[in-house]
């Protein structure tokens, strides 16, 4: 859907490429886990988790006050959680990259699902067994979690 970025192979070849590294913008496990480091001593960088926030918006929302220094009123933090609402973002311009010329939302949208756990509908089982060995192996030195579930 970019055009910017190159034909994308079948998802087989994307995942072996991902796990190498071998993409545009290079490998995911080192963004991450350079971003994670360099939040423990800059304080000026706030980590959200998707899942935290589908689990409970309310709480994500008030730790992300707690960071900015802000002191909203819940109808103003109420404001926030409906616009933070997946479909209401992939209706969203200004969050769904509709206007980006680059991007082709006849391919796909930019904003898909919003689902958690959409992985176990594309992943095989050998996939899934031989990605979890390459996170684990990859992650082992982070204290950086994700999680897949809620």
């Amino acid at each position: 859907m970019n055009h910017v970025l190159p034909e994308p192979e079948d998802w087989s070849c994307f995942l072996q490429n991902f796990m190498q590294g071998k993409v545009v913008f290079g490998s995911w496990y080192q963004h991450v886990t350079a971003w994670w480091e360099k939040k423990q001593t800059y304080s000026n960088l706030h980590y959200m988790f998707y899942e935290d926030l589908i689990e409970d918006s309310g709480q994500e929302i008030n730790r992300l006050c707690s960071f900015l220094g802000l002191s909203p009123t819940a109808e103003q933090k109420e404001h926030v959680r409906d616009k933070a609402k997946f479909d209401n973002m992939k209706q969203n311009k200004m969050t769904n990259f509709s206007s980006v010329q680059t991007m082709n939302h006849s391919v796909s949208p930019f904003l898909r699902k919003g689902t958690i756990g959409d992985w176990k509908n594309h992943f095989t089982v050998s996939q899934n067994e031989q990605f979890d060995e390459d996170y684990e192996n990859k992650m082992k030195n982070s204290a950086l979690c994700f999680r897949t579930e809620i």
